[in-house]
Formats: structure tokens, sequence, C-alpha cells
């Protein structure tokens, strides 16, 4: 019987991984594997986790969730062969992939007959300017879309959400849009009702020259950091920044990790759970070196922002300079 695929596609912060955690602590007796492309950023309550080796973590009620590394369609076979085999596969893509490039890949004639493509669903800060959507990757993310789900409504103020919404008809979109509020999206729109058939193949659009637009870069620090510091130094970065994510302990609160998040503006720092925990010792294998207080991965467009200038900014946080 063939298994289903939702993917999961959306600009850099716009909520896609607390969709795709959603999913799996409520997956009401399905049996999803969920392939995504941090897999740090997994954040499963941790009395769902039931263990974590080979680079998956099996959760309690049935679902796991994998890295993706390397090539998708090999991932894919690789979860088709498990045993018990899933019963859906949701793919969280990158915030800066072009999708109709994915599409492109899962109309595969081998995969479109063991693991069809059933729905496309788009995650859009509600925050989101109007014209950002004039943008090219925007613009393809809403193009292939069914559904288009509404994140952050609570931290948007009033009206953005009726502007948005106005925008996106103004790109004459077909999906259908919802709101997420916390992720929560309801199930009958994302997972079939039946399996016993597959979809039609999708048209994804002529093929497009890749773009290199965006960049990646790390910071790490041995010693934990000055909350006020950071937050002076987020400050001066923010303008050339598109998404920023990381783990650090503070001199504030000794011994505890947070995960800060930057995205659409904003920043916030919210306590690591146990769930996390797993996935670093998934990770560190071996006799691997202990990883280091603060672990930050900032994304900017290429050009913006040098590594020099990073390290320079971001050393003033550290408590002891």
């Amino acid at each position: 019987m063939p298994v289903p695929i939702l993917l999961v596609t959306g600009f850099l912060g716009a909520g896609k991984t607390t969709v795709v955690n959603h999913l799996l602590a409520h997956a009401e007796g399905r049996r999803i594997a969920a392939v995504v492309n941090d897999f740090g950023a997994i954040n499963i309550d941790a009395e769902l986790i039931a263990g974590a080796s080979d680079g998956v973590v099996s959760l309690a009620n049935g679902c796991i969730c994998c890295s993706l590394e390397g090539d998708l369609l090999r991932t894919l076979a690789t979860l088709l062969r498990r045993d018990p085999k899933p019963e859906y596969i949701v793919i969280e893509t990158s915030g800066v992939a072009d999708p109709a490039e994915i599409v492109r890949n899962l109309m595969d004639p081998v995969i479109l007959r063991e693991a069809p493509l059933e729905t496309v669903l788009c995650v859009m800060d509600t925050a989101t300017p109007p014209a950002a959507l004039d943008d090219a990757l925007h613009r393809s993310q809403l193009r292939v879309a069914d559904i288009v789900a509404l994140s952050k409504l609570d931290l948007a103020d009033e009206g953005a959400g009726a502007r948005i919404r106005e925008a996106i008809r103004a790109q004459r979109v077909p999906a259908v849009v919802v709101d997420a509020q916390h992720g929560e999206i309801p199930s009958a729109l994302l997972f079939p009702a039946t399996v016993d058939r597959a979809p039609a193949p999708r048209k994804p659009g002529p093929k497009r020259p890749a773009e290199q637009r965006f960049e990646t870069l790390s910071w790490t620090s041995d010693q934990p950091l000055s909350l006020a510091r950071l937050q002076q130094a987020i400050g001066r970065l923010a303008p050339k920044l598109a998404r920023a994510k990381g783990l650090l302990e503070t001199v504030e609160q000794p011994g505890r990790r947070m995960v800060f998040q930057f995205a659409a503006g904003r920043a916030t720092l919210a306590p690591a759970d146990a769930a996390l925990a797993v996935s670093d010792a998934a990770l560190a294998v071996g006799d691997a070196p202990a990883l280091p207080c603060a672990r930050i991965v900032f994304i900017v467009e290429l050009g913006v922002l040098s590594k020099a200038e990073l390290d320079g900014i971001m050393e003033t946080c550290v408590a002891d300079r």
C-alpha cells in the first residue's frame, strides 16, 4: 500500500518545525515518519521519547523522526524499508529551498508509486509583510501549496491576518488558507481519508537555475553568555539576519540550556527540554568532545555579514570578556 507524503514548506522562521512537532505529538494513532533538515530542532515532549539511535528519534506513539542527510530519495527508500512501515511521511524543507525542485524529485516514477505526494503545506508567518510575497522564493512556496497555514497569530498585530490573506489572494494562489495557532492544523486537511489511491502527478513548473542566495555562519563559545550582552549583540545583528537559532547557557542561569531563536525580526529565548538532550545524545557518538556552552547558526543573504564581523560582535557576549 502506498505511503502518502505531506511536504511542509515555508520561509525561514515561518514555524514549520512547530507544525511538524504538533503533528508528531498528536498523531492520533497514525504511524508518522518525519524527515527534517535540522535533527536538533525536534522538540517533542520528553514523555514521548522512546529512544534515539542511528540518526532516528523513536517516539512512544509509534512515530519516528530522522534527519535529512544527502539524497532525499535515498532517505525515503530507507524509510519505506522499515518494519513496520510508516503510514505517512512528513518532509520538512529548508526555509531557503525551492519546493518546486523537491516536488520534481518526488515525481520520480518509483517514488510516486511507493510514496505519492499527497499534500503540500506552506507555513507562513502572519506578520510577513505583503510586499515580501513578490519575492521569487515566497512565490514558489505559495505556488505549489495546497494549504497555506498562517502561524504566530498571537505575535502579529491586529489586522495582520487580513493583510496577509489579501496578499495571498492577490498572488492568485488556489490553496486553502487556514490559521495555525501554535502549529495546530486540522488533521483532516493534511492526511487523506483513504490511502488506496495515488494522487495525480503534479506539474511543479519549469525548471529554474538554482540561485545561491543565502549562506550560514556558525559561532560557538566554550563559556556561558551574558544575557544582557547577547540582547545588545542581536540588536546590532538583527538588520542583517534572515534567521538564527541555537543552544546556549547564560551566566544568569548556569547549567541550564536555553534555545535561542530569531525570525521575522523577533528574538526568543526559552528553556531547552529533555527531548533536545536526547537529540544531542544521538548525535554525540563514541568519544566525541563535549558540546560547547553556546552554538548558534546564523542565516544571512550572501555578502551582507562577514564571519569576522559576526565573531567580533558575538565575542562581546562571552561573560568573562
